[in-house]
């Protein structure tokens, strides 16, 4: 099995907020991430395909169209946005990491499988401090 990888960059703004809580709440729950005007990152998005690469091109996944899908389907709608209000595939949702990255699954796995038949989907890393990311593998 051989690991391809696509790394791109965005900046967005959210709010950690649970709606049913009273502010004093999401203030002791998510402390400065419940900030009523938002918060922002430098994200970083790291995908990870799998596969045998195919016997004419020797690829697992052009990485260009591995590119481009990413590019279109997530950065594209995230970049310099606020992922609470602008983000059709957020709507209603919490704006955690760990939503955010199962969200972002959702959308690539059948986009990848679709453009490289004999690729999956392995991993994404959604990176949104130096110290601070969460992984998904699809499970």
């Amino acid at each position: 099995m051989i690991y391809v990888t696509r790394k791109e960059h965005f900046n967005a703004a959210h709010r950690l907020f649970n709606p049913s809580w009273s502010e004093e709440k999401n203030q002791e729950v998510f402390g400065p991430c419940a900030n009523n005007n938002w918060h922002g990152h430098n994200f970083e998005l790291i995908v990870t395909v799998k596969g045998i690469p195919d016997a004419d091109t020797g690829f697992v996944i052009d990485l260009k169209v591995l590119g481009d899908i990413v590019k279109k389907r997530i950065i594209d709608k995230v970049d310099h946005k606020n992922l609470n209000l602008d983000v059709d595939f957020m709507a209603g949702k919490m704006a955690s990491c760990e939503i955010f990255v199962y969200e972002i699954w959702k959308i690539l796995e059948p986009a990848i499988a679709e453009a490289a038949p004999h690729a999956r989907l392995h991993y994404i890393k959604l990176v949104e401090t130096p110290k601070n990311f969460v992984e998904y593998y699809g499970e």
